[in-house]
């Protein structure tokens, strides 16, 4: 414990650190326990469409497309006061989603209420990260919050298949999972949930407010806002499709899925740190080139494997690449490093992040459901082509990106 403290201390200069990194720890964990049971509980219980999966993602993705929103109506409140907003949304979203679950209306709608903290707590994240941070580690600041977010979620997604197994009256194969397994794994997130709130209330309010404008667009970050709409196309795909591909082609079971998620929130425990150091020693444009190159890679293994290879070996190769691609999201962290060299002060990082979120996820729903359209009509080969394209277009403009990490400012 000691050891952790001075880590701790040699890489944030604020003394409230530990405390806020235990509770993004937490809120990690209920993260894993619901995103490693949400598809299989939209295709199982809920019984979802290919095309369906699609169109969900635009109440689902509300929240952050009217993030920019939420910001500038919080804008008299505290990052931490927000924080406990999030837990606040996020927890309400999850008892209902356990108790009125095989409602599919109901169950949409609880959705978004999780979906709500979910995004609330990104910028905020992020910009204390920043905040709490000693001059010069940044990017290393973000990489180990990041790596404790991981390592919540792979508490989370490891619970998962332990319950699965350990519960009664399991499903056979090809047979759909009782509800009463996704409920058990909401019940065990909203108590995490509960758990974390009472943890934010220990943070001081007042010893850590950061003014912030009410919206805040400036020409100065426009090549920011331009990487966050590629990243909302590029992120879609992955996000809503990718899961549901291993799901309905090649029939990946619920503790499977969480298996696997778990593999690379493990993975990220590592990478997080190791990116942020990358991007406090080589800035930002060099990690956000390379991301494009492998990204673009994955997108076309992962849309055309099912044709060049038997089933069985498909299926490990796009697992594979499902694991790689979630690593390659910690980048995120690039593009915020970037925000932050360019700001003129701490005040309009949150605002500037808020209002990158919330272009990202304009362009994530119009890509939604158009990702399930051309699933259905045309197959996922044209679909991570597409998102292939992206990649591409992302690559060519981040080498627009200042080669120096003060060359703009």
């Amino acid at each position: 414990m000691k050891f952790f403290s001075k880590k701790i201390q040699n890489i944030f200069s604020d003394s409230d650190a530990q405390k806020f990194l235990t509770i993004v720890l937490v809120f990690g964990v209920s993260t894993g326990l619901f995103m490693g049971v949400l598809n299989n509980f939209l295709h199982e219980v809920l019984h979802i469409s290919r095309l369906e999966r699609g169109i969900i993602e635009l109440p689902r993705e509300a929240p952050g497309l009217l993030l920019i929103v939420f910001i500038a109506l919080l804008y008299k409140l505290c990052e931490i006061r927000i924080l406990r907003l999030t837990f606040l949304f996020a927890i309400t979203g999850i008892v209902g989603l356990a108790v009125f679950g095989e409602i599919r209306s109901i169950a949409i709608i609880m959705i978004v209420f999780w979906s709500a903290g979910e995004h609330l707590i990104m910028p905020v994240r992020q910009s204390i990260s920043i905040h709490f941070a000693q001059k010069g580690k940044e990017g290393l600041a973000m990489g180990a919050v990041r790596s404790l977010q991981n390592m919540g979620q792979l508490v989370g997604y490891y619970f998962i298949p332990l319950v699965f197994l350990l519960l009664p009256n399991r499903a056979g194969a090809g047979e759909n999972t009782p509800f009463f397994y996704f409920q058990t794994a909401f019940v065990f997130a909203g108590v995490v949930l509960l758990a974390g709130f009472f943890m934010t209330m220990r943070l001081p309010v007042n010893q850590h407010h950061i003014e912030r404008k009410r919206l805040y667009f400036h020409k100065k970050y426009w090549r920011y806002y331009v990487l966050e709409m590629f990243f909302g196309a590029r992120k879609q795909v992955f996000l809503t499709f990718a899961p549901y591909v291993l799901i309905v082609r090649y029939g990946m079971r619920t503790e499977m899925m969480a298996l696997l998620y778990g593999i690379f929130a493990t993975i990220n425990i590592f990478a997080s740190p190791l990116i942020g150091r990358w991007i406090d020693r080589f800035g930002y444009r060099i990690v956000i080139i390379i991301d494009t190159v492998i990204l673009i890679i994955l997108c076309l293994i992962y849309g055309f494997t099912h044709r060049v290879f038997p089933h069985n070996t498909a299926l490990w190769i796009v697992c594979c690449v499902f694991v790689l691609d979630s690593v390659l999201f910690v980048v995120a962290m690039a593009r915020a490093m970037y925000v932050k060299t360019i700001s003129d002060s701490q005040n309009e990082i949150t605002a500037t992040l808020s209002t990158g979120i919330s272009i990202n996820h304009l362009i994530s729903i119009i890509i939604a459901i158009l990702g399930g359209v051309l699933w259905e009509k045309l197959g996922i080969e044209l679909l991570f082509s597409l998102a292939a394209f992206f990649g591409l277009g992302s690559f060519v403009f981040s080498l627009t990106l200042p080669k120096t990490m003060n060359s703009e400012q």
